[in-house]
Protein backbone atom coordinates (compact mmCIF):
# COMPACT_ATOMS: atom_id res chain seq x y z
CA UNK A 1 0.00 0.00 0.00
CA UNK A 2 1.36 3.61 -0.64
CA UNK A 3 -0.09 7.58 -1.05
CA UNK A 4 -0.04 8.24 -4.41
CA UNK A 5 -0.25 12.20 -5.44
CA UNK A 6 -0.60 13.78 -8.37
CA UNK A 7 1.59 16.49 -8.91
CA UNK A 8 0.71 19.06 -11.91
CA UNK A 9 2.90 21.13 -14.01
CA UNK A 10 2.87 23.82 -16.53
CA UNK A 11 5.33 24.86 -19.03
CA UNK A 12 8.02 21.87 -17.43
CA UNK A 13 7.15 23.98 -13.86
CA UNK A 14 5.66 22.79 -10.88
CA UNK A 15 2.74 24.69 -9.68
CA UNK A 16 2.45 25.78 -5.95
CA UNK A 17 -0.19 23.28 -5.34
CA UNK A 18 1.85 20.45 -6.93
CA UNK A 19 4.17 21.82 -4.10
CA UNK A 20 1.34 21.73 -1.35
CA UNK A 21 -0.69 18.32 -2.03
CA UNK A 22 3.12 16.71 -1.91
CA UNK A 23 4.13 18.19 1.25
CA UNK A 24 0.32 16.54 2.30
CA UNK A 25 0.84 13.56 0.71
CA UNK A 26 4.06 13.03 2.69
CA UNK A 27 2.24 13.92 5.80
CA UNK A 28 -0.14 11.41 5.17
CA UNK A 29 2.20 8.79 4.38
CA UNK A 30 4.25 9.46 7.90
CA UNK A 31 0.87 9.06 9.35
CA UNK A 32 -0.35 5.72 7.80
CA UNK A 33 3.35 4.89 7.98
CA UNK A 34 3.89 3.73 4.52
CA UNK A 35 5.74 5.54 1.75
CA UNK A 36 5.23 8.18 -0.77
CA UNK A 37 4.73 8.06 -4.59
CA UNK A 38 4.26 10.79 -6.73
CA UNK A 39 3.05 11.00 -10.35
CA UNK A 40 3.78 13.77 -12.67
CA UNK A 41 4.19 14.71 -16.28
CA UNK A 42 6.03 16.48 -18.75
CA UNK A 43 8.84 17.75 -16.20
CA UNK A 44 13.17 17.47 -16.02
CA UNK A 45 13.66 19.23 -12.81
CA UNK A 46 12.20 16.56 -10.10
CA UNK A 47 14.21 18.67 -7.45
CA UNK A 48 10.92 20.54 -5.97
CA UNK A 49 8.96 17.29 -5.40
CA UNK A 50 12.30 15.97 -3.58
CA UNK A 51 12.64 18.91 -1.36
CA UNK A 52 8.60 18.54 -0.12
CA UNK A 53 9.43 14.65 0.51
CA UNK A 54 8.65 12.59 -2.76
CA UNK A 55 10.36 8.96 -1.93
CA UNK A 56 9.36 7.94 -5.74
CA UNK A 57 8.47 9.79 -8.81
CA UNK A 58 6.81 8.18 -11.85
CA UNK A 59 6.76 10.25 -14.82
CA UNK A 60 5.17 10.90 -18.11
CA UNK A 61 5.95 11.60 -21.18
CA UNK A 62 3.38 10.51 -23.75
CA UNK A 63 2.04 12.74 -26.54
CA UNK A 64 -1.31 12.01 -25.53
CA UNK A 65 -0.57 13.66 -21.91
CA UNK A 66 -0.48 16.87 -23.85
CA UNK A 67 -4.34 16.81 -24.48
CA UNK A 68 -6.51 19.10 -22.18
CA UNK A 69 -8.65 15.48 -21.86
CA UNK A 70 -9.47 14.86 -18.19
CA UNK A 71 -10.35 11.26 -19.30
CA UNK A 72 -6.62 10.74 -20.53
CA UNK A 73 -5.35 12.32 -17.55
CA UNK A 74 -7.67 10.18 -14.98
CA UNK A 75 -6.29 7.18 -16.99
CA UNK A 76 -2.89 8.00 -16.28
CA UNK A 77 -3.34 8.57 -12.97
CA UNK A 78 -5.08 5.21 -12.16
CA UNK A 79 -2.88 3.36 -14.08
CA UNK A 80 -0.09 4.51 -11.56
CA UNK A 81 -2.44 4.10 -8.50
CA UNK A 82 -2.39 0.04 -9.52
CA UNK A 83 0.87 -0.17 -10.15
CA UNK A 84 1.98 1.48 -6.72
CA UNK A 85 -0.97 -0.27 -5.07
CA UNK A 86 -2.09 3.10 -3.83
CA UNK A 87 -4.54 3.58 -1.25
CA UNK A 88 -5.17 7.11 -1.20
CA UNK A 89 -5.02 9.32 -4.00
CA UNK A 90 -4.13 12.93 -3.51
CA UNK A 91 -5.23 15.81 -6.02
CA UNK A 92 -5.35 19.60 -5.71
CA UNK A 93 -8.28 21.42 -6.26
CA UNK A 94 -7.38 23.24 -9.32
CA UNK A 95 -10.06 23.76 -12.27
CA UNK A 96 -7.78 20.20 -13.68
CA UNK A 97 -8.31 18.78 -10.44
CA UNK A 98 -11.69 19.41 -10.10
CA UNK A 99 -12.44 17.36 -13.32
CA UNK A 100 -9.80 14.59 -12.98
CA UNK A 101 -10.16 13.79 -9.22
CA UNK A 102 -14.24 12.45 -9.93
CA UNK A 103 -13.17 10.46 -12.67
CA UNK A 104 -10.16 8.40 -11.17
CA UNK A 105 -12.48 7.57 -7.87
CA UNK A 106 -15.14 6.29 -10.34
CA UNK A 107 -12.30 4.58 -11.95
CA UNK A 108 -11.31 3.18 -9.25
CA UNK A 109 -14.72 2.81 -7.15
CA UNK A 110 -12.96 4.66 -4.60
CA UNK A 111 -14.39 7.32 -1.97
CA UNK A 112 -14.24 10.84 -3.55
CA UNK A 113 -13.84 14.07 -0.76
CA UNK A 114 -13.08 17.33 -2.44
CA UNK A 115 -12.26 20.52 -0.61
CA UNK A 116 -10.29 18.75 2.41
CA UNK A 117 -8.11 20.92 4.21
CA UNK A 118 -6.64 19.06 6.84
CA UNK A 119 -5.12 15.25 7.56
CA UNK A 120 -7.29 12.69 8.55
CA UNK A 121 -8.56 12.85 11.93
CA UNK A 122 -8.86 9.17 12.25
CA UNK A 123 -7.46 6.02 9.75
CA UNK A 124 -10.36 3.76 11.31
CA UNK A 125 -12.58 4.70 10.10
CA UNK A 126 -10.70 7.15 7.53
CA UNK A 127 -12.16 10.63 8.27
CA UNK A 128 -11.84 13.93 7.00
CA UNK A 129 -12.36 17.31 7.76
CA UNK A 130 -13.89 19.58 4.70
CA UNK A 131 -15.11 22.65 3.62
CA UNK A 132 -18.86 22.34 2.36
CA UNK A 133 -21.45 25.45 1.98
CA UNK A 134 -19.32 27.61 -0.43
CA UNK A 135 -16.42 27.73 2.09
CA UNK A 136 -19.23 28.85 4.64
CA UNK A 137 -18.92 25.68 6.76
CA UNK A 138 -17.18 22.66 7.44
CA UNK A 139 -17.92 18.70 7.61
CA UNK A 140 -16.40 15.33 8.31
CA UNK A 141 -16.34 13.15 5.34
CA UNK A 142 -16.22 9.25 6.82
CA UNK A 143 -14.63 6.60 4.03
CA UNK A 144 -16.58 3.01 3.88
CA UNK A 145 -14.14 2.34 0.73
CA UNK A 146 -10.93 0.27 0.70
CA UNK A 147 -9.48 3.03 -2.05
CA UNK A 148 -9.66 7.30 -1.27
CA UNK A 149 -9.44 9.89 -3.44
CA UNK A 150 -8.87 13.15 -1.74
CA UNK A 151 -8.83 16.33 -3.58
CA UNK A 152 -7.09 19.28 -1.33
CA UNK A 153 -7.99 22.44 -1.08
CA UNK A 154 -5.66 25.46 -2.21
CA UNK A 155 -4.01 27.19 0.56
CA UNK A 156 -5.26 25.07 3.11
CA UNK A 157 -2.68 22.70 4.31
CA UNK A 158 0.61 25.02 3.75
CA UNK A 159 4.02 24.28 2.56
CA UNK A 160 6.40 21.79 4.34
CA UNK A 161 10.01 21.28 3.43
CA UNK A 162 11.04 17.61 3.88
CA UNK A 163 14.11 16.40 1.43
CA UNK A 164 14.56 13.27 0.31
CA UNK A 165 16.59 11.71 -2.39
CA UNK A 166 14.09 10.11 -4.56
CA UNK A 167 13.83 7.00 -6.93
CA UNK A 168 12.85 7.92 -10.44
CA UNK A 169 11.09 6.05 -13.07
CA UNK A 170 9.54 6.99 -16.61
CA UNK A 171 5.80 5.55 -16.63
CA UNK A 172 4.43 5.74 -19.99
CA UNK A 173 0.98 3.07 -19.39
CA UNK A 174 -1.03 2.57 -22.59
CA UNK A 175 -3.82 5.66 -22.89
CA UNK A 176 -6.14 5.97 -25.39
CA UNK A 177 -6.40 9.18 -27.75
CA UNK A 178 -8.13 12.28 -26.29
CA UNK A 179 -11.16 12.89 -27.56
CA UNK A 180 -10.77 17.28 -27.14
CA UNK A 181 -8.69 19.14 -29.26
CA UNK A 182 -7.22 22.59 -28.24
CA UNK A 183 -6.87 24.84 -31.11
CA UNK A 184 -5.62 28.27 -29.46
CA UNK A 185 -4.71 29.12 -25.82
CA UNK A 186 -4.02 32.41 -24.59
CA UNK A 187 -2.08 33.03 -21.17
CA UNK A 188 -1.18 35.80 -19.65
CA UNK A 189 2.26 36.92 -19.83
CA UNK A 190 4.65 38.22 -16.51
CA UNK A 191 1.47 38.34 -14.43
CA UNK A 192 1.30 36.49 -11.04
CA UNK A 193 -1.96 33.73 -11.56
CA UNK A 194 -4.42 34.02 -9.46
CA UNK A 195 -4.14 29.73 -8.96
CA UNK A 196 -0.94 30.33 -7.19
CA UNK A 197 -0.92 34.07 -5.89
CA UNK A 198 -0.45 34.54 -2.15
CA UNK A 199 -2.34 38.28 -2.95
CA UNK A 200 -4.80 39.12 -5.17
CA UNK A 201 -5.88 42.79 -5.65
CA UNK A 202 -9.44 42.48 -7.09
CA UNK A 203 -12.03 45.61 -8.68
CA UNK A 204 -15.71 45.43 -9.43
CA UNK A 205 -17.70 48.17 -10.95
CA UNK A 206 -16.96 50.97 -8.46
CA UNK A 207 -13.89 51.83 -10.47
CA UNK A 208 -16.31 53.08 -12.94
CA UNK A 209 -14.09 51.99 -16.33
CA UNK A 210 -11.70 49.92 -17.25
CA UNK A 211 -10.06 53.07 -18.15
CA UNK A 212 -9.31 53.24 -14.20
CA UNK A 213 -7.63 49.94 -13.78
CA UNK A 214 -4.40 51.30 -13.31
CA UNK A 215 -5.13 52.06 -10.07
CA UNK A 216 -5.91 47.58 -9.26
CA UNK A 217 -2.72 47.09 -11.55
CA UNK A 218 -0.19 49.89 -9.66
CA UNK A 219 -1.39 48.44 -6.16
CA UNK A 220 -0.95 44.38 -7.00
CA UNK A 221 2.47 45.64 -8.84
CA UNK A 222 3.94 46.70 -5.41
CA UNK A 223 2.72 43.93 -3.70
CA UNK A 224 3.20 41.35 -5.92
CA UNK A 225 -0.06 40.25 -6.31
CA UNK A 226 -2.30 39.12 -8.89
CA UNK A 227 -5.30 41.46 -10.24
CA UNK A 228 -8.70 40.53 -10.60
CA UNK A 229 -12.23 41.38 -11.33
CA UNK A 230 -15.90 40.22 -10.02
CA UNK A 231 -18.48 38.85 -12.73
CA UNK A 232 -19.65 42.21 -13.91
CA UNK A 233 -17.27 43.93 -14.72
CA UNK A 234 -15.62 40.62 -16.57
CA UNK A 235 -19.07 41.00 -18.64
CA UNK A 236 -19.21 44.06 -19.34
CA UNK A 237 -15.76 43.66 -21.37
CA UNK A 238 -13.75 45.69 -19.13
CA UNK A 239 -11.78 42.99 -18.40
CA UNK A 240 -10.86 39.11 -19.29
CA UNK A 241 -12.86 36.81 -17.99
CA UNK A 242 -9.83 34.80 -16.82
CA UNK A 243 -9.70 37.19 -14.09
CA UNK A 244 -12.97 36.46 -12.68
CA UNK A 245 -12.92 35.40 -9.28
CA UNK A 246 -16.52 33.94 -8.13
CA UNK A 247 -18.89 31.14 -7.80
CA UNK A 248 -19.07 30.96 -11.36
CA UNK A 249 -15.46 32.40 -12.29
CA UNK A 250 -11.92 31.27 -10.05
CA UNK A 251 -11.57 30.40 -6.56
CA UNK A 252 -9.63 32.65 -4.75
CA UNK A 253 -7.66 30.94 -1.71
CA UNK A 254 -4.82 33.68 -1.47
CA UNK A 255 -3.21 34.88 2.13
CA UNK A 256 -4.79 38.31 0.93
CA UNK A 257 -7.43 39.21 -0.89
CA UNK A 258 -8.18 43.18 -1.61
CA UNK A 259 -11.93 44.02 -2.91
CA UNK A 260 -12.26 47.37 -4.28
CA UNK A 261 -15.09 48.51 -5.36
CA UNK A 262 -17.00 44.97 -5.31
CA UNK A 263 -20.44 45.09 -3.14
CA UNK A 264 -20.34 41.37 -2.36
CA UNK A 265 -23.00 39.64 -4.08
CA UNK A 266 -23.21 36.27 -2.28
CA UNK A 267 -21.77 34.63 -5.33
CA UNK A 268 -19.06 36.74 -5.32
CA UNK A 269 -18.07 35.54 -1.98
CA UNK A 270 -18.70 31.87 -2.44
CA UNK A 271 -15.48 32.59 -4.70
CA UNK A 272 -13.27 33.98 -2.46
CA UNK A 273 -14.24 32.68 1.36
CA UNK A 274 -11.23 30.33 1.66
CA UNK A 275 -9.19 33.49 1.08
CA UNK A 276 -7.41 34.15 5.10
CA UNK A 277 -7.51 37.88 5.12
CA UNK A 278 -10.04 40.11 3.12
CA UNK A 279 -9.61 43.55 2.71
CA UNK A 280 -12.70 45.79 1.67
CA UNK A 281 -12.54 49.25 0.17
CA UNK A 282 -16.14 51.04 -0.81
CA UNK A 283 -18.09 54.15 -0.65
CA UNK A 284 -21.04 52.18 0.81
CA UNK A 285 -21.14 50.80 4.38
CA UNK A 286 -23.69 48.77 4.00
CA UNK A 287 -22.01 46.97 1.53
CA UNK A 288 -22.50 43.19 2.43
CA UNK A 289 -18.61 42.51 1.75
CA UNK A 290 -17.93 44.45 4.71
CA UNK A 291 -20.02 41.66 6.92
CA UNK A 292 -17.34 38.86 5.78
CA UNK A 293 -14.31 40.91 5.50
CA UNK A 294 -11.57 40.97 8.60
CA UNK A 295 -10.66 44.73 7.45
CA UNK A 296 -12.39 47.45 5.92
CA UNK A 297 -12.18 51.15 4.73
CA UNK A 298 -15.48 53.32 3.65
CA UNK A 299 -14.29 55.59 1.39
CA UNK A 300 -13.73 56.44 -2.38
CA UNK A 301 -11.28 54.28 -3.82
CA UNK A 302 -10.32 56.62 -6.26
CA UNK A 303 -8.60 58.82 -2.84
CA UNK A 304 -7.88 55.50 -0.91
CA UNK A 305 -6.17 53.54 -3.15
CA UNK A 306 -3.28 55.77 -4.31
CA UNK A 307 -2.64 56.48 -0.78
CA UNK A 308 -2.20 53.02 -0.05
CA UNK A 309 0.11 51.96 -3.11
CA UNK A 310 2.23 55.30 -2.02
CA UNK A 311 2.31 54.52 1.61
CA UNK A 312 3.53 50.47 0.58
CA UNK A 313 6.06 52.15 -1.61
CA UNK A 314 7.49 54.17 0.76
CA UNK A 315 7.50 51.67 3.62
CA UNK A 316 9.02 49.20 1.15
CA UNK A 317 11.82 51.93 0.13
CA UNK A 318 12.63 52.29 3.62
CA UNK A 319 13.18 48.60 4.40
CA UNK A 320 15.45 48.30 1.10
Amino acid sequence: MSVLVFAESSEGKFKKVALEVTSYGKKLAEQMQTNLVVVTAFVEDIDPLAKHGAEKILIGNQDSLKSSDAMIWADFIVATAQKENAEVIVIDSSANGAFVAPLVAAKLQAGFASNVVALPESLSPFTVKRKAFSNKAFNHTTFETDKKVLAVAKNSFGLFENPVQPETETFNPALGEGKITRTALDKAQGKVSIADADIIVSGGRGLKGPENWHMVEELADVLGAATACSKPVSDLGWRPHSEHVGQTGKQAASNLYIAIGISGAIQHLAGVNSSKVKVVINTDPEAPFFKSAEYGIVGDAFEVVPQLTEKIKALKAENA
